[in-house]
């Protein structure tokens, strides 16, 4: 414990400075105290993933196409269990990996019925969708085409508050496995140009952006 000598005729001043370290003190702890219960609530290193492109997902409506081979082309809507049901070969699973796989996988499953070694796969409308709330300009649902980079739906629910908004700890939750992980992110340093991985959003993730923490 810090010990403070008063000299004579200055107990004023020595009392002032011990108020000043005392109550400094009592506020370092809780600062200290309030960010290890913040980490507790942590469940995931908080740091961007890499990209990992568009997944199809069940809901999905995909096109696909067969050229030179056009009457095995058709349009159809993943299913809830991840499937979808194809002219000669049955069901396939389609959900959870990218387009360019699922042509892969229909290439090898049609081998012997093609003219030309190739298939086409186009997403038609998706089942993606994400939520944007806190400190944005229309915090809501967003249904992309795509995947979006955590500071593209941002942008896509109207930017930020500029009067409230803290863009350096914006927090994405994701559901994985029946478990919620938060990832947060430092946007300030995007968007003042500083080179970092963009972070890409899966369906449903929840986006928040904070308000600035102010003494008064």
């Amino acid at each position: 414990m810090t010990s403070l000598r008063c000299r004579a005729g200055r107990r004023p001043a020595c009392t002032l400075r011990w108020l000043f370290t005392s109550h400094l003190a009592t506020l370092c702890a809780f600062l200290a105290l309030a960010s290890g219960c913040a980490h507790t609530h942590s469940t995931t290193p908080l740091m961007p993933r890499e990209a990992q492109g568009q997944l199809l997902r069940s809901g999905d409506v995909v096109k696909i196409s067969f050229p030179r081979t056009p009457t095995l082309d058709t349009t159809q809507q993943i299913r809830r269990d991840g499937k979808i049901n194809l002219y000669l070969v049955g069901e396939v699973s389609a959900a959870n990996m990218p387009p360019a796989e699922l042509e892969a996988r229909l290439l090898e499953l049609y081998s012997s019925q093609l003219v030309s070694k190739e298939v086409r796969v186009t997403v038609v409308s998706s089942a993606f969708a994400v939520f944007v709330t806190g400190a944005v300009v229309h915090p809501g649902k967003l249904t992309p085409e795509r995947s979006l980079t955590a500071l593209e739906a941002i942008m896509e629910a109207g930017g930020f508050d500029e009067a409230k908004a803290d863009t350096k700890t914006v927090t994405v939750l994701r559901n994985e496995s029946g478990q919620t992980k938060r990832f947060t992110l430092n946007l300030k340093a995007v968007l003042n140009g500083k080179d970092t991985e963009p972070f890409y959003l899966q369906a449903y993730d929840v986006i928040y952006v904070p308000e600035r923490f102010s003494w008064f």
